[in-house]
């Protein structure tokens, strides 16, 4: 399964799909597919089997054609192509031999299109996960020496996971957290500002009341400290 780079005989033959064929596509737990747009209106994406209307000679035996379309948002406007503007859509075509009627061996409807579209989005914050990865450290090994960068690798690896968990566990009802990347958790959850003392034995971190984050930095900390121990 892979992505598929449109091009303008692709759009031909999607212009041959007549609307009755285009159906909801789903998240992975099954709900409907929407985003919230730059100007704050919802986008529902859409898709629909292109394999038999686009001609496929030369390609692979079994290879199908699945296609996304949505409502482009202001910032697509600028990457739209002539037949975009004309239909009012952004299309994505996805690539795969998942066949249509038997689907993945033991799973239900495994075949149809918009399972073949959430499974392939599911992969692609896979991809997310490795840019992620990459962005904490594992883009560039700081050693010549085997030892010190299997070291790194660990590290950043490990740095990885405690941000994913960071964000799964303790952030999930952030909208503007649950999804950041390392860059934005660094700055505006790990970076803030803040004043360590000790009394009696004690020791207290004083927040900045002032700091947009002090609330969300507070939630996660309480919720670390409430995790059953591993054993």
């Amino acid at each position: 399964m892979t992505g598929w780079a449109i091009n303008p005989v692709d759009e031909q033959a999607i212009a041959l799909l007549p609307e009755s064929v285009w159906t909801p596509a789903l998240l992975q737990d099954g709900e409907i597919h929407e985003i919230k747009g730059p100007d704050g209106d919802w986008l529902s994406y859409q898709v629909a089997e292109l394999t038999g209307v686009r001609d496929l000679t030369g390609w692979s035996e079994g290879m199908r054609l699945i296609v996304r379309r949505v409502k482009p948002s202001r910032r697509d406007a600028k990457k739209l192509t002539a037949f975009e503007k004309r239909t009012g859509w952004r299309y994505q075509i996805i690539a795969t031999n998942i066949p249509a009627h038997q689907g993945m061996s033991g799973v239900p409807t495994s075949g149809q299109e918009w399972f073949v579209d959430a499974l392939y989005r599911d992969h692609a914050e896979v991809e997310d996960r490795v840019k992620a990865i990459k962005r904490v450290g594992l883009g560039l090994l700081p050693s010549k020496s085997w030892q010190l960068n299997a070291a790194w690798v660990l590290a950043a690896t490990l740095a990885a996971d405690l941000s994913t968990w960071t964000r799964l566990l303790l952030l999930h009802d952030e909208p503007e957290l649950a999804a950041a990347q390392p860059e934005t958790i660094r700055r505006k959850l790990y970076h803030l500002p803040a004043r360590h003392t000790a009394h009696a034995r004690r020791r207290t971190l004083h927040l900045d009341r002032t700091w947009p984050w002090t609330a969300a930095f507070t939630t996660a900390w309480a919720r670390a400290t409430q995790l059953p121990a591993f054993t």
